[in-house]
């Protein structure tokens, strides 16, 4: 068992730094390290914070060779997508040649990067990106004449402006879609994908 002897001064800069340091899992070791300091045993200090008996000894280890700032120092395995190394010119990509699907965008992010990602990272990298799926509205089918015009004017009218000043996109998926019904895709973002 480690023995640590602590000062008040110490005691004191952990008890403030588990909760107000700025990363949550600083704020785990100073909270260890702080119930250490207050006599409580490693058992009962593991089942408080959430951490194994491992971890603990680290952290204390840590406290004795380096005392707050080597606790402070948060050296945890952050793993990075290799295809944020090719952000900018994959977004310019995509921007140039909008993807109608997620496989579309896995296909043109491996053709131009040389890296192959499954369809649920590719996803998760373009909402990294800020990239969002979009929905496709339906146009009304057996509407009356009354609502088809009033849609026309209302809804169709102004997208297909704003697609005309090149605001907006629109796509026309014709009646080969399972429902049997036309649908027109309308998209604010610079970059479209539908799923």
């Amino acid at each position: 068992m480690l023995r640590i002897k602590f000062t008040t001064q110490e005691i004191e800069a952990l008890h403030y730094q588990r909760f107000h340091h700025p990363h949550p899992r600083v704020q785990i070791k100073m909270e260890a390290v702080y119930l250490k300091s207050q006599n409580l045993p490693h058992q009962q200090i593991c089942l408080l914070t959430g951490i194994t008996s491992n971890t603990l000894r680290s952290h204390l280890l840590d406290y004795q060779e380096g005392g707050l700032d080597r606790l402070k120092q948060s050296n945890f395995y952050q793993p990075q997508s290799q295809l944020l190394a090719h952000r900018e010119s994959i977004e310019q990509h995509l921007n140039q040649n909008p993807p109608a699907t997620i496989k579309q965008a896995q296909a043109l992010i491996a053709q131009q990067t040389g890296i192959t990602r499954s369809l649920t990272q590719i996803r998760e990298f373009l909402l990294h990106l800020g990239i969002k799926c979009r929905k496709v509205g339906m146009i009304p089918a057996k509407a009356s004449v009354e609502k088809q015009a009033q849609f026309l004017e209302q809804e169709l009218g102004p997208r297909l402006k704003e697609a005309a000043d090149e605001k907006r996109a629109v796509f026309f998926m014709d009646a080969a879609h399972f429902v049997l019904s036309p649908f027109l895709g309308f998209v604010r973002s610079a970059v479209r994908i539908f799923i």
